[in-house]
């Protein structure tokens, strides 16, 4: 695991020293080891850095950027190939010698002996870009869900011609990018919809993410040659043998796992007590010889410990448990860390930075995840309500617009009580927004993450001239309702949850928040066999009964008693809504009361003062996400 960075097309004088600042703004993510490469050429050419976290082969035979002698093709690469032994195997067969136990090597040979189709071959996570002197271009490819990112921005060089610059992490492209000082409206106006910045676009106006599951060639002269997709979410797949479906996935999951306990250096699991952790702890101590270790986060309030259950899951499988308490001055100080290690807005990445500080404090530098299974599964309250929803959005359909935004509105206020200074923003203060998606399920399910009414979007955003549609970019909505045409509501559910959820927030939240004290997340469940198994199953057997994620429940069978997830569905959440009021109540009163502060990021300051004054009263319908 670790930070990249560089430069194709024009290279200056200054290129070198350029990267090398790039790779000081991600020293965080590799303190190990850094390099740095140039290709050499004068006129154009490529410089890669990078940030190392060592992880496999601790020695120097893993350092990067690494060069194939004879081709003279270089690497630079952040993430993890779980089956490179397989691949080293393969690649042996064929006359490649190795040099180190490193799986970068793996990845380097593996191009110069199959190019682009190498990367289909990888299983795992990762952000990579390789110069290839035989063409003279450089490719750049992100892992097939997007857990690891990947930035470029194209720059004009001084002394004419293109450039482009890419990183890990945007902090990086601004550290030598004076020009990227411009925020984007259309960004801003999806990240008061979601609370975090969809891709491709990012906060900054000119800087794109590379979409996941994507590669892109850039020419010597730093232009995009092409960018193509080379694996997407795959749509629900009826199977010719139902029972040796559901035998494949519980093995795909088994064997995800498996090759994620790869690591030179310590290991252990994020066990929140909920089923999908709970699975991977399972797994996990069934292939360990000794216990594994096991964390979770504890909390002095009642309403939102959970640790009692972890605990229980830890006692079941005889793990090492580790609970760390987590109260709320210990957060008040610590949190301008945690902010400081966002890399691009985002609400939701606070509570993983907490978790994967405490796992590293404790000695350790990869930790396993159970990120995915709800989404997977059904285990989100989406997969019931938002077939209702659409329903009734279509049927309400036949009215004029006016009218059933009217109807919403009034619903909403009858049961809800009357507003505050701002309409209620939740559930049902949406209701008019959802009648409005008139059976659209794209449109449903963005209405129902959406964290403002659309009214109160308008009035929050200065420039209200923004193409964005439900909180989507055009060309991102488009792309959204063509890949579930066609496919039943529960598995169009997943998709979306998968794509948006946790392909746009979750991991990117994930990467940057563990990224920042240097620890390694891996996710299993989102392992790209483990969901193309997974879209074979039989919908019912997939789905059903909703929210029990009865296939995970029956790979613990024997292991943990099922009783501990009998229990009301309940997330890893951090008690802000109290501590906002209290503790922190100072810093966002100051951050509120800036008007010019409002006005230069394009928000319109009396509506953010309304929202403020609103929260802080106890308003019906606003939460703490909304202020936060």
């Amino acid at each position: 695991m670790c930070g990249i960075a560089g430069i194709v097309g024009a290279l200056e004088s200054d290129s070198v020293r350029r990267v090398q600042q790039m790779l000081g703004a991600l020293e965080h993510r590799g303190p190990d080891q850094h390099g740095l490469w140039c290709s050499g050429e004068t006129g154009t050419g490529a410089v890669l850095g990078h940030r190392r976290l060592s992880i496999i082969d601790l020695s120097e035979a893993g350092r990067q950027p690494m060069v194939h002698p004879e081709s003279g093709v270089a690497l630079s690469y952040n993430g993890e190939c779980y089956n490179y032994l397989e691949l080293r195997a393969q690649l042996e067969g064929l006359g490649h010698a190795f040099h180190s136990r490193s799986d970068t090597e793996v990845i380097l040979k593996a191009y110069v002996q199959w190019g682009e189709g190498a990367i289909e071959r990888l299983r795992g996570m990762f952000a990579l870009v390789i110069w290839d002197p035989r063409d003279r271009a450089l490719l750049a490819v992100r892992d097939r869900m997007g857990i690891k990112p990947l930035y470029y921005a194209t720059n004009s060089a001084a002394g004419g011609g293109a450039q482009v610059a890419f990183a890990s992490e945007l902090r990086a492209l601004a550290a030598v990018n004076p020009q990227l000082g411009r925020l984007d409206p259309q960004a801003i106006s999806a990240y008061l919809w979601h609370g975090f910045v969809p891709g491709p676009r990012t906060m900054f106006d000119g800087v794109r993410l590379l979409e996941p599951g994507c590669m892109a060639r850039f020419g010597e002269n730093g232009r995009l040659l092409r960018e193509r997709t080379y694996w997407q979410i795959p749509r629900s797949d009826a199977p010719a043998n139902r029972a040796r479906a559901a035998t494949e996935a519980a093995e795909e999951l088994d064997r995800a796992v498996s090759l994620r306990l790869v690591s030179d250096v310590p290991l252990g699991v994020f066990l929140s007590g909920g089923i999908d952790s709970s699975v991977i702890a399972t797994i996990a101590q069934r292939r360990s010889r000794n216990p594994i270790q096991t964390f979770n986060i504890s909390f002095e309030d009642p309403e939102f410990d959970e640790s009692s259950y972890a605990t229980r899951v830890a006692a079941a499988l005889g793990t090492d448990h580790h609970d760390i308490p987590l109260n709320e001055e210990t957060f008040r100080q610590k949190l301008p860390a945690a902010l400081h290690a966002l890399d691009q807005p985002t609400f939701d990445a606070i509570n993983t930075y907490f978790v994967s500080r405490a796992v590293r404090e404790a000695g350790l530098t990869v930790a396993l995840s159970g990120a995915g299974g709800d989404e997977l599964f059904g285990g989100y309250a989406s997969f019931r309500d938002l077939p209702r929803a659409q329903r009734v959005s279509a049927v309400a359909g036949w009215l004029p617009r006016r009218l059933s935004r009217a109807v919403g509105r009034a619903a909403s206020r009858a049961l809800l009580g009357a507003p505050s200074e701002v309409e209620p923003q939740t559930r049902w203060g949406k209701l008019a927004d959802m009648v409005d998606s008139r059976g659209d399920l794209v449109a449903a399910y963005q209405c129902s993450y959406a964290l403002f009414t659309q009214t109160l979007l308008r009035d929050l955003q200065l420039n209200r001239n923004t193409e964005t549609r439900w909180g989507l970019y055009p060309e991102l909505h488009s792309k959204l309702e063509r890949e579930i045409r066609g496919v039943p509501a529960l598995p169009a559910i997943s998709h979306l949850e998968l794509s948006s959820f946790i392909g746009q927030r979750l991991l990117r939240d994930t990467d940057t928040a563990s990224m920042a004290v240097s620890l390694e997340a891996r996710v299993p469940l989102l392992d790209h066999q483990f969901i193309e198994a997974v879209s074979r199953l039989v919908v019912s057997d997939r789905f059903l009964p909703l929210g029990r994620k009865s296939f995970l429940r029956d790979v613990m069978a024997g292991d943990v008693p099922p009783e501990i997830f009998d229990r009301p569905k309940a997330g890893f959440v951090l008690p802000l809504e109290k501590w906002c009021k209290r503790s922190l109540l100072p810093e966002i009163e100051a951050t509120f009361e800036d008007l010019n502060l409002a006005n230069r990021v394009g928000l319109n300051c009396e509506s953010v003062s309304r929202v403020w004054r609103a929260f802080k009263k106890g308003g019906p319908g606003l939460y703490w996400s909304r202020v936060w």
